[in-house]
């Protein structure tokens, strides 16, 4: 075995990490086989341990939304890291980044983010907005949706119970069911659901957490009105509404799934605002930075202002405010046309490779974030993504990993384009359609 290959490198990693990997996704559980260990990315490729190339459509799940190591982005790093790589104190570029966000997050009249306040990690931003929604409330119970990531806090990782509007489960070893019954988790695109909980428990519900656009357990999109549906249910019963934009915020658009609703380019979609927004991977660049935000007499809860207590020493790191504020200076209106034209251009290839070889199938799309379901039936939920042909997706991913194209490990995940996908880079992806295809119609449970 080579001391440069995949395998040995898994191998060594094992010895020090659970499971080989940081995080559980990068292990390729979903897909087989040997995960890639990377060394270098520049525009739309990534390239591997062994000195590999591959195009990719992961793009560090999504923040690379200019292409990898964007010279601007690159040079933005490295003239704040030469000025010293964090101080635990306050700095100009944190307010430059929030004043960025806030002007951005703007569709005519409507600006749902009063003021902002940065994190780490998206986990940290939607366990900071829960915990604010339950001390501006008074109230203890949370409402999700099946199916819908928001992170590893405690409370988020709890699975549905036995009826719609019962307290859930653990949804992982070491939380404990007094956590899990704080939140209900009810199917996602069913209003009715919805309404059912808030009857039953509505005076002890602080919020609903969904996200924007779902992206997941694939790519699902919200049915026409849900999202605004959420925002009047939980305004009716004075609970908040927490929109997670993780993953789709400044990537399907500068103000995210939000402001392609607002502006109505979703149908049904305006004439909402959601109480608090999360924010991760794009506001930073690519490095460690989330953010939540939304109504100032909300966000003035939190501390130093209010009783919500949170606190982090590198929140708001110079280094990666820097490498957010050129990310976000750079996605222009060109970047994001450019982004819906790939993903129309690639959803329709894959769609048309897996039809030729009678591969039953379905794209699914919320702007430019783009997954496909193996099944004839379009999905609404997370019941209906699970009961897919899942068996497929893996020989269709190493075959197009064989063929130099790195895909999402799972079946679950979004797919991501990036400006930097050129023209021979696009050629590739689907030069490797046909066989993939063939390997997913071979495909056995």
């Amino acid at each position: 075995m080579s001391d440069h290959s995949n395998d040995h490198y898994f191998t060594r990693a094992k010895q020090s990490i659970p499971g080989g990997v940081n995080s559980p996704v990068r292990a390729y559980g979903s897909v087989g086989g040997t995960p890639r260990f990377l060394v270098g990315a520049r525009g739309p490729h990534v390239i591997d341990a062994e000195g590999r190339e591959y195009v990719d459509l992961v793009a560090s799940w999504g923040p690379a939304i200019l292409g990898h190591a964007h010279p601007e982005v690159v040079r933005a790093v490295q003239e704040a890291a030469a000025r010293g790589l964090s101080f635990g104190a306050s700095t100009p570029g944190e307010t430059e980044l929030a004043e960025l966000v806030r002007e951005r997050v703007t569709v005519g009249d409507a600006h749902p983010i009063g003021k902002i306040r940065m994190v780490s990690t998206g986990t940290e931003a939607t366990m900071t907005a829960i915990r604010l929604a339950r001390g501006y409330t008074g109230r203890d119970l949370l409402v999700k949706f099946a199916g819908h990531y928001h992170g590893h806090s405690d409370s988020l990782l709890a699975e549905a119970g036995s009826g719609v509007a019962t307290l859930s489960l653990p949804g992982s070893a070491g939380i404990t069911a007094e956590t899990a019954a704080q939140t209900l988790v009810v199917p996602y695109n069913d209003l009715d659901a919805v309404r059912a909980v808030f009857d039953e428990h509505g005076p002890r519900i602080a919020a609903v957490i969904v996200e924007a656009a779902s992206a997941n357990m694939g790519v699902l999109p919200p049915v026409r009105g849900f999202n605004r549906g959420l925002s009047e249910i939980t305004k009716r019963h004075g609970a908040l509404l927490i929109v997670d934009e993780v993953l789709t915020g400044f990537r399907v658009g500068p103000a995210g799934w939000w402001g392609l609703e607002a502006a109505q380019v979703v149908p049904d979609g305006a004439g909402w605002e959601p109480d608090l927004v999360t924010f991760g991977k794009v506001i930073g660049g690519g490095l460690p930075l989330a953010a939540l935000g939304g109504r100032a007499e909300v966000m003035d809860f939190l501390a130093p202002l209010g009783p919500v207590y949170q606190a982090g020493t590198l929140s708001g790191n110079p280094v990666a405010v820097a490498a957010g504020i050129a990310t976000l200076r750079l996605a222009t209106p060109e970047v994001y046309a450019k982004l819906d034209s790939l993903a129309d251009q690639l959803s329709a290839e894959v769609s048309s490779a897996l039809s030729a070889e009678g591969v039953a199938h379905t794209v699914q799309r919320a702007g430019s974030l783009f997954s496909f379901a193996f099944t004839d039936t379009t999905p609404v939920d997370y019941d209906d993504m699970r009961a897919q042909d899942t068996w497929r997706y893996p020989p269709f991913f190493h075959a197009m990993l064989d063929a130099g194209v790195s895909l999402p490990p799972s079946v679950y995940e979004a797919w991501f384009v990036t400006a930097a996908h050129d023209e021979a880079a696009v050629s590739r992806i689907v030069d490797a359609l046909p066989a993939a295809a063939r390997a997913a119609a071979a495909a056995t449970a």
